[in-house]
Parts: C-alpha cells; sequence; structure tokens
C-alpha cells in the first residue's frame, strides 16, 4: 500500500508497504503518527477475508471516498460482487468450524490479545478513523477505547457461556446447549465506524461465530485493520472478513444461505428492507436504528449539569449520533436561564482541524449531508423556529478545510411538536428546545413519537426520575446524564428504532441459540 504523509517540512512522503508484511495492521498505522488532515491517500486493498487484504476482482463502479475535514479523495471504494461475497462468507464459514469447536477460555485468549493489540494502537487508529469520519480526535480516542473494552468484556463472558441441566422423572434428564448461530453478518455505520466493528464483532466471536462485516461505503478504511488485528492476535484466517459495498454488497449479504444472522445499524427505511431480505432466508435479525430522542430538564435539576446533558446529548459527533436527545423539553420557569446557558457554550465550541487536540467539533461526514441539515435549519425558520445561534455554513480559517462540510453547532428556540426539526432524525448538530408545564404533559409528548431509541431526565427528585424513566418508551434512559455508552449495558430501540441489542450480557442470546437434549435412561413408553 502507498500510504501518502508530509513530513514537517511539508514534503510529501509517499511509503510503499507491499508486499503485506506479517504484522499487517502496521501498515498504514505506522504511518498515523507524522500524518495531519490533508496528507493521507489510501491505496491499499480494504476488503479482507482468507487472512489477507483482498484486491477487487473489478475495479468497476468505484465510488469515491472523502476526508470530511477538507473535501479530498481519501481512496476509491470498490464495492464486492455476488463472487467476492460469496469467497467471504465461504472464508468465515471455515474458520467458523474450527473457531465453533474450541473451549469458551480458548476463544478469550484470542479476544484479549486482540483488545491489548487496539490499546496499544490506540492514538493511530484513531488517527485514521479521524481523517475518514471528520470527529474531533478526542471523541475518536474514546471511541476506539469503547471498542477494546468491548471486546475484552465479551472475551470475559466466553468462558461462562453454559446450558442447564434439568431433572427429569424416573431418572432421565435434559440439557441445554448454548450453541453459535453460524456466520454472522454486521452492517456498519459511518458515525462510528471502528466501534460499530467491534461492538457487532465481539459478542459474535465469544459466541463461537465467525462475521463478515461490511463498513459503511463513506468510512470504508478502519474496519480492515480490525480485521487485521484479530489475525494477529491469533484468530483463524477469515474469522473476521470484510467486504466493501453499498446497498447491492449489503443486499447479497442478507440473501446469502450460509449467513444465519444480520446485525445492522442504520436508518429506519433501510432497516426494514434488511428485516425483509432476511425473512426470505429466516435469518436472525439485530436492528439499530435511528431515534428522535427526547431530554426532558425538570425545574429542580442541578442547571449546571443539566446544560452540559444538553451539550452532550445534542453535540457529539457533530450530531451524527442516532440516540441523540435532539428534542430537549426544559421545564417553563428555567427555559430563560437555561437558554442562555447554553447558547452561550454552544457558541464557544471550537470548530476546525479535526486532528487538532483543542478542537471539539470537527466535519460532518459528506457534502450532502451537510446540506441536508442546513436544510433542515432553514425549514425551521419556515415553519416559525428561532435559530437563537449557528446553523450556517462554517469556513475555518486554514486553507486547507476550505473545502471541508463544517458548520456551526446550532441552538433552535420557538419550536413545536409539529415542526418538521422534532419530528424527523436530523443527524447534524441542531438542538431543537421546548418548554413545558407539568411531568404528565412532557411524558405525553416525549412518548409521541415512531422512534423509542434513548431518552433522559434531569431532576433531582429521585422519585420522579424513577418514575418518568419507567414511563418513557425508549430502550434506554439516562437520569441526570446523556450519551455514556457503558460496554457493560445492553444498548437498543424501542418501537421504530430496532430490536435486539448490542453490548451486555443480554447479547449473548442474541448471537447464539439453543438446543435441548433429553436423555431417557430406562425403557420407552409406548403407546403403540
Amino acid at each position: 500500500m502507498h500510504s501518502g504523509a508530509s513530513d514537517r517540512n511539508g514534503k510529501s512522503t509517499t511509503v510503499c508497504l507491499c508486499p503485506l508484511p506479517p504484522k499487517m495492521a502496521q501498515s498504514i498505522l505506522d504511518n498515523m503518527p507524522g500524518a495531519s488532515t490533508g496528507t493521507v491517500v489510501v491505496t491499499d486493498p480494504l476488503n479482507f477475508w482468507g487472512g489477507r487484504r483482498v484486491k477487487p476482482r473489478e475495479e468497476k463502479n468505484a465510488e469515491p471516498v472523502f476526508e470530511p475535514a477538507t473535501g479530498r479523495v481519501l481512496c476509491q471504494m470498490m464495492p464486492c460482487g455476488a463472487e467476492e461475497v460469496d469467497e467471504a462468507i465461504k472464508s468465515a464459514h471455515t474458520a467458523y468450524l474450527k473457531w465453533s469447536k474450541m473451549a469458551g477460555m480458548e476463544r478469550a485468549r484470542v479476544m484479549l490479545e486482540a483488545a491489548r493489540i487496539i490499546r496499544e494502537r490506540r492514538e493511530k487508529i484513531a488517527k485514521l478513523e479521524v481523517i475518514n469520519n471528520g470527529k474531533s480526535i478526542t471523541e475518536a480516542v474514546v471511541d476506539i477505547d469503547i471498542a477494546w473494552q468491548c471486546i475484552e468484556y465479551y472475551a470475559g463472558l466466553a468462558g461462562t457461556l453454559s446450558g442447564q441441566h434439568i431433572q427429569l422423572p424416573g431418572g432421565a434428564f435434559a440439557y441445554t446447549r448454548r450453541e453459535p448461530l453460524g456466520v454472522c453478518v454486521g452492517i456498519g455505520a459511518w458515525n462510528y465506524p471502528f466501534q460499530i466493528a467491534s461492538w457487532k464483532s465481539a459478542p459474535a466471536l465469544a459466541c463461537g461465530n465467525a462475521m463478515v462485516f461490511k463498513p459503511s461505503p463513506m468510512t470504508p478504511v478502519t474496519a480492515v485493520i480490525l480485521a487485521e488485528i484479530y489475525k494477529e492476535a491469533g484468530a483463524p484466517d477469515g474469522l473476521f472478513c470484510v467486504v466493501q459495498g453499498g446497498a447491492e454488497t449489503g443486499t447479497l449479504l442478507c440473501h446469502h444461505p450460509m449467513v444465519a444472522k444480520v446485525s445492522f445499524t442504520g436508518s429506519v427505511p433501510t432497516g426494514k428492507k434488511v428485516m425483509e431480505m432476511s425473512s426470505k432466508g429466516v435469518k436472525q435479525v439485530t436492528l439499530e436504528l435511528g431515534g428522535k430522542s427526547p431530554l426532558i430538564i425538570f425545574k429542580d435539576c442541578e442547571l449546571e449539569n443539566a446544560v452540559k446533558g444538553a451539550l452532550m446529548a445534542n453535540f457529539l459527533t457533530q450530531g451524527q449520533v442516532c440516540c441523540n436527545g435532539t428534542r430537549v423539553y426544559v421545564q417553563r420557569e428555567i427555559m430563560p436561564q437555561f437558554l442562555e446557558e447554553v447558547v452561550k457554550r454552544t457558541k464557544a465550541i471550537p470548530v476546525g482541524d479535526p486532528l487538532l487536540d483543542g478542537t471539539r467539533m470537527g466535519a460532518l461526514i459528506s457534502k450532502p449531508q451537510l446540506e441536508k441539515v442546513l436544510g433542515f435549519v432553514s425549514q425551521a425558520k419556515k415553519e416559525g423556529g428561532r435559530v437563537l445561534c449557528g446553523g450556517e455554513p462554517f469556513v475555518p480559517s486554514d486553507p486547507k478545510l476550505k473545502g471541508g462540510y463544517f458548520m456551526s453547532p446550532c441552538v433552535l428556540d420557538n419550536c413545536r411538536d409539529d415542526m418538521t426539526c422534532v419530528k424527523e432524525e436530523i443527524f447534524g448538530p441542531v438542538m431543537s428546545v421546548m418548554p413545558f408545564d407539568t411531568e404528565e404533559e412532557v411524558i405525553r409528548r416525549a412518548n409521541n413519537t415512531t422512534f423509542g431509541l434513548a431518552s433522559g431526565v434531569f431532576t433531582r427528585d429521585i422519585s420522579r426520575a424513577h418514575r418518568v424513566a419507567e414511563n418513557l418508551e425508549a430502550g434506554t434512559c439516562f437520569i441526570n446524564n446523556y450519551n455514556i455508552s457503558p460496554v457493560e449495558v445492553p444498548f437498543g430501540g424501542y418501537k421504530m428504532s430496532g430490536f435486539g441489542r448490542e453490548n451486555g450480557q443480554v447479547t449473548i442470546e442474541y448471537y447464539s441459540q439453543l438446543k435441548t437434549v433429553v436423555v431417557e435412561m430406562g425403557d420407552v413408553e409406548s403407546l403403540f
């Protein structure tokens, strides 16, 4: 692979990294310490199966992949066709036959080693993630930490998987076996590319499955690093494969007869299609879809924390987070103080080069996404919303960032529940703030949505906090915080935000199946 980076004098350096050395995951990562925004070019193949990177069969239908901070082309993504998908799935199946026969503790050792390697290279992986995704380096490092913690967590569970023994009359008995499903497909999103690949692969591998992962066509660069790390850690060749592509490649994966399960993260419309396609082969499905989550702030809250919570609920990853609390309901009495403080803090968010430590908001994923988000802001104005700050294209002073997809984070006031910006998922740095009077009223309004991914409440009243949490129709409710995602707790949706869970012990049930074995110790009693 040729990975371009500029040295300190600004001279372009190109390092040839073919053929791939044994420590493949080191290849492009080795150039990361010296890399800066606007200097990296990725020319390595981005598919991975059979224990190595695989060049596309045909270099057609290539889609450019952009660096969001500059608008520059980072690499070309070549989608996998039917033959390549078939090859990857067969490679995964071969690995599954070996891996599923290993003891949980043996699998755990490989996974712990993978977690260790990720931890060791966290800054380098984070840097590559930023270059492909546009989020700030501060956030990306946290994402990579959550990724290795997830793998470490499921390594810990791998050795605990067990069944039950049930005594039956006359000395007969039964037992259950928790068995893997086979080859699982993971379909990732562009907002957390490396983390989602880890969240899906860790429980799958802990249970004895293999996985074929398809990243978003907009962020194809880091999933293959994870594949290399699993191999380096001692996983059998093919255990975690990566196929690149868009909707057509996804369709091939969902329809393939050797696939046992599909886990998808993305939009509701695409989720419905994944479910429909997977149903043709009666495959198990986990769907982690969109959200329009409510954040309820009562007048007895600790206001400083509520303001911080609202910022965390809206502006992480430039607002491109499915569980964001974008409908902020503030009790009328404290609305003026809340707005004043939240606007002051929002205006102070440093937007710019995502690789600089001081940056707190990077670039949106693409030009169309930026235009879509700005469109939501102008629509809100037409519908009577008032922009208190931001909501405009932002051009950083650094000339190399002139073509980047930046916007100023936005707070909207004067919003109503029937406005487009309050009903639809914007997926950008736009917070809609609305007043409320009573608990009963705000719960009714909060639940009046087809989504149900997350929710939040800020109050010092312990009874109210738990009462509101009970009554909100969402897979997660944060009390006096927002958008923290420890790997030990389950994450997933209610209603049209999907079903199935990621993280936590319960996810083992979504990547395994139960076999009942009945043992007769005496003679058969027959009716015939």
